[in-house]
């Protein structure tokens, strides 16, 4: 599979509203929409939001993308990614990233 590396070293790639964007599957913007609310108690969150073209990619983005701490922190500092960072295995903002999803953290590691 593709990597889509996010500033955060999420894979976008393998993410539904990446996918459903893509493809430009509204079955999938649907079902992931469905999915989310639930998942992150997001419950305004609708088809028409899951459009993304990947967190460090130019075009579309979630409204959560847009508006991410980790996101907007690594572009204040010039970063590409946290990977860039001196603080990337110390820092409480993508630190719960990792913890929840540590194939994140490895996959920044990767980068270096």
């Amino acid at each position: 599979m593709k990597k889509l590396i996010s500033c955060c070293g999420l894979n976008c790639a393998a993410c539904d509203a990446y996918i459903a964007t893509m493809a430009n599957d509204d079955e999938l913007r649907q079902k992931t929409a469905e999915k989310w609310r639930v998942e992150y108690n997001a419950e305004g969150i609708n088809p028409e939001m899951i459009n993304c073209t990947g967190c460090r990619e130019p075009g579309v983005k979630i409204p959560h993308c847009e508006t991410c701490e980790i996101r907007v922190c690594a572009r204040s500092k010039g970063f590409q990614t946290c990977a860039e960072c001196d603080q990337l295995t110390t820092c409480s903002i993508v630190g719960i990233v990792h913890k929840f999803t540590p194939e994140a953290l490895e996959n920044l590691k990767s980068l270096n």
